[in-house]
Order: structure tokens, then C-alpha cells, then sequence
């Protein structure tokens, strides 16, 4: 029996209710959306339930959406970051790329197929970083967990790495090895 695919969680934080209305209403059927008036009450929504895509209006009080993206990067970094916004301000989306972590700049009004393009875009991307994650930490799991000797070492001899049954065999512990004092 095949798994049901998790549903694809998008918060949206826009200052206007008029945008929360009509993206809940566009993409309501797709993806399990949740919207706040607010950057202090979307990321109040984050700690109670994290989302796969966040959406954030630039211009909105108290808070930017540059400054609320950063802090959502900082606080949930595997979080896919998006900004909509109806004004082409080149320094708000020079503060959005490189405080918020940025995946796409999406220009208000949005076309509804060319946004749940790019939010399944951004699912692909958040989907692809989880699995390098898990393969990762699996690879890790063998690696130290192996009775085999492994080191890494590049071109010019230097270690790069070693497990537990490496450093028994060659008698140095991985600090050791992995400096580069070893005579």
C-alpha cells in the first residue's frame, strides 16, 4: 500500500485580508494553507506547527516582510521562503535574498497558475533538502557505526575523515587524524 503524501503547508502573512481571501481561496483545494494579518502572529502559527512554504507580503507594520523571512530562516531554515509583494522595491528584495534566504520574488498581482507552479516548485526543493538530510544522516549511521576501518583522504594525503574502527587501527584518535600534525 502506497503512503498518502503529506499535505503541502503554506503559511501566508500579508496585512491585508483582502490577499489572505483571495490566495485561501485560490489555493485552498491544493495545498493546506494557513494566512495571518501579522509577521508576530505568523510566526506564533510556525512554533505551534511549522510550514513547508512561507509566504510574506514586503510591506506591512512593525514588521517587513525581509525582516520577518530573516527571522523565519534563523527559526526554521528548512522552511522554503517566499516574497510577494505589489511594489518593486530593489532594496527590499536585496534585504529578502540575502536576510530571508529567498527561494523566489513574486510580483503582486499574482497569476494563480504561474503561483501554484511556483509553490510546487518550492515543495520539490524543500522534498529534495529533506532527502539529502535523511540520506546524509544515513550515511553518517554507517560510517560510524561500521567494524571496517574508513578514512577519507584527499589528493595530497590529508585526512578528511575516519570512523571509530579507523583510529583503533591506526592509533590516533580522529582529532589527531584529521589535523594536519600528523608526522
Amino acid at each position: 500500500m502506497t503512503p498518502i503524501p503529506e499535505p503541502i503547508k503554506v503559511l501566508y502573512v500579508d496585512d491585508e485580508e483582502g490577499n489572505l481571501t483571495a490566495f485561501r481561496a485560490n489555493f485552498r483545494r491544493e495545498f493546506e494553507i494557513r494566512v495571518s494579518t501579522s509577521a508576530a502572529e505568523g510566526l506564533a502559527m510556525l512554533e505551534q506547527e511549522p510550514a513547508h512554504i512561507v509566504i510574506s507580503d514586503q510591506r506591512m507594520p512593525h514588521m517587513s516582510g525581509a525582516q520577518f523571512l530573516a527571522a523565519v530562516r534563523e527559526r526554521w531554515p528548512r522552511s522554503i521562503r517566499i516574497m510577494l509583494t505589489g511594489y518593486s522595491d530593489i532594496e527590499a528584495v536585496i534585504d529578502a535574498v540575502n536576510k530571508g534566504g529567498i527561494h523566489a520574488y513574486i510580483t503582486k498581482p499574482w497569476d494563480p497558475l504561474d503561483l501554484k507552479l511556483r509553490l510546487e516548485q518550492a515543495y520539490e526543493m524543500h522534498s529534495l533538502r529533506a532527502e539529502r538530510e535523511r540520506m546524509f544522516q544515513r550515511y553518517r549511521q554507517l560510517f560510524d557505526n561500521s567494524g571496517d576501518p574508513i578514512v577519507i583522504v584527499d589528493s595530497h594525503g590529508r585526512f578528511h575523515e575516519a570512523n571509530s574502527a579507523a583510529e583503533k587501527l591506526i592509533g590516533h584518535s580522529r582529532a589527531e587524524l584529521l589535523s594536519d600534525k600528523l608526522t
